[in-house]
């Protein structure tokens, strides 16, 4: 059945991934601390996004889909591990937000922040219009290509948006994907999250973080089956409700908002090591 066959092969690659990148001589350079002051490996980053694109375009049902779904897992991938490498060196930390890349930007100096931002972009909109759209007019095809690339780089942005905590972003991409799991281009769903739930375990247990690559890369291949299956409407209303969350994050906390509400703060704590005494 495509189903399991692509969740299985997503599982298995993601596993494959973590265990090679976390042997490799140099994988010290990619431990950070998080914020219950444990060491753990950026390697869940990489893993993901091999794991979860491989999946998602083995279940991809038409060569195109299964093409979107590379170029969006791949590049999205690519450009936040390089965030994650990059971004953490000191000349690199000044830059904060969207404004701060912009401003850096202007004094001449890229920083590793704008790459992602630029290349997730470049990946939705390549990505989208790998997908298309079923609309007869150049301008309609047009709108629907953009629209498209805003929820597929929109989505991963609101991942990594989420991964400020164990598990967060996975039990997050598990509830956004859900509903794609069912119906329609059903198995690229299935191989996404089957190897985010093969990373779980490790990720609850402090063990990996995702960091960008891992978040990015899930976020954006989600983006890619909920465009693969919405006509213009659904994709316009995705979108703004990305771009409302996103503008919200700007003003309040989404971990200080989990936080108080119970049942968000039960399920965020759902299978989390306790902190250290």
């Amino acid at each position: 059945m495509a189903y399991l066959r692509s969740s299985a092969l997503g599982a298995l690659v993601a596993r494959s991934v973590l265990g090679w990148v976390r042997r490799d001589p140099q994988a010290r350079e990619l431990e950070r601390t998080n914020f219950h002051g444990r060491t753990v490996t950026l390697a869940g980053g990489p893993a993901l996004a091999v794991g979860a694109t491989v999946g998602a375009a083995s279940g991809a049902p038409t060569t195109r889909l299964a093409a979107a779904s590379v170029v969006a897992g791949a590049v999205s991938g690519a450009v936040g591990f390089y965030d994650d490498v990059v971004g953490n060196r000191p000349e690199q930390k000044a830059a904060k937000g969207f404004a701060g890349h912009l401003g850096a930007l202007r004094e001449g100096f890229v920083t590793s922040g704008l790459v992602k931002i630029a290349g997730v972009g470049a990946a939705g909109l390549a990505a989208s219009a790998l997908i298309g759209s079923g609309r007869r007019s150049r301008f309609g095809r047009g709108v629907d290509v953009l629209l498209g690339a805003g929820v597929i780089a929109g989505t991963a942005n609101l991942i990594n948006l989420l991964d400020l905590r164990p598990g967060r972003a996975l039990k997050a991409g598990a509830i956004l994907g859900a509903p794609l799991a069912v119906g329609r281009n059903a198995s690229m769903t299935a191989g996404t999250l089957g190897a985010g739930a093969a990373l779980l375990p490790d990720d609850l247990g402090e063990e990996i973080m995702l960091g960008d690559a891992g978040a990015n890369s899930l976020g954006a291949l989600l983006g890619v089956a909920l465009v693969a299956r919405s006509g213009t409407a659904g994709r316009a209303a995705a979108l703004a409700a990305l771009a409302a969350l996103t503008a919200a994050s700007e003003k309040i906390s989404f971990t200080k908002v989990i936080n108080d509400t119970p049942w968000l703060r039960t399920l965020d704590d759902l299978g989390r090591r306790p902190p250290q005494a």
